[in-house]
């Protein structure tokens, strides 16, 4: 019989576009908040949609304009928004691999590399679906994000302080609705509660944006812990097979 051959394990099209468009929407309505959260903070309405337009990466975005709002200095909340930005770098590198795409577009798709449209991609079983599942949900998003964003932002401007409305809340629920479905395994659990301990501890006794670096050391921490009894295990299983020699 005629027509193109069935790659096996592939999925239909309309499938792909679907959970694209779930994801995209679900997201990208967060922006939101983001706009009222950053007006909350002090900046104008052009700065929190040029902001969603050209970081376009929601942890670093609640990041450097939570900071910003608790009074910490604008380096310091820069650096640490730039420091959970840098996970992208790392998708980047699988998603490569995966796109193949030709290297005139690659500038603009990584600006789509954020852990939603990487999420979709890796789902796919082939080719053909990884790349229709990023485009589709990284164009909904990004389209859907800034769109809400510019909305946040002129909601909060006409409703005045957003603290009265406690709509200052908004930014921080957000961004934990958005990171606890990512936490599946122990040390991510671990990672997080780690985080969140040095976070608190340091808050009070450091300025405003630096805890959030502190509790970056989370993850090298629970990695070195986890590595340490990995080899004292391998140590114990070694000692107790030359006994039974």
């Amino acid at each position: 019989m005629g027509g193109s051959p069935v790659v096996s394990g592939a999925r239909p099209d309309r499938a792909v576009v679907r959970d694209a468009l779930g994801v995209g929407v679900a997201v990208g309505l967060s922006g939101f908040a983001f706009g009222v959260t950053s007006a909350g903070a002090g900046l104008t309405l052009l700065q929190t949609c040029v902001l969603s337009l050209l970081v376009f990466t929601g942890a670093s975005q609640f990041a450097l304009v939570g900071a910003l709002a608790a009074g910490g200095n604008p380096f310091t909340a820069a650096a640490g928004a730039f420091f959970l930005g840098t996970r992208n770098a790392f998708y980047g590198l699988r998603l490569s691999q995966l796109l193949a795409l030709p290297r005139w577009v690659r500038p603009f798709a990584a600006h789509w590399v954020i852990d939603e449209t990487t999420a979709v991609a890796l789902a796919q079983p082939d080719q053909r679906s990884t790349r229709l599942g990023f485009t589709a949900t990284g164009l909904t998003l990004y389209l859907l994000w800034n769109l809400t964003t510019l909305l946040g932002g002129l909601g909060a401007e006409a409703i005045g302080d957003t603290a009265a409305w406690g709509l200052d809340a908004a930014g921080p629920a957000v961004f934990l609705a958005l990171l606890a479905p990512m936490l599946r395994t122990a040390t991510e659990r671990a990672t997080a509660g780690l985080a969140v301990v040095l976070g608190l501890a340091f808050l009070p006794v450091l300025p405003a944006g630096v805890p959030v670096l502190v509790a970056a050391l989370a993850a090298p921490l629970v990695l070195w812990f986890q590595g340490r009894r990995i080899r004292r295990g391998d140590a114990t299983s070694e000692t107790s097979a030359k006994r039974d020699v």
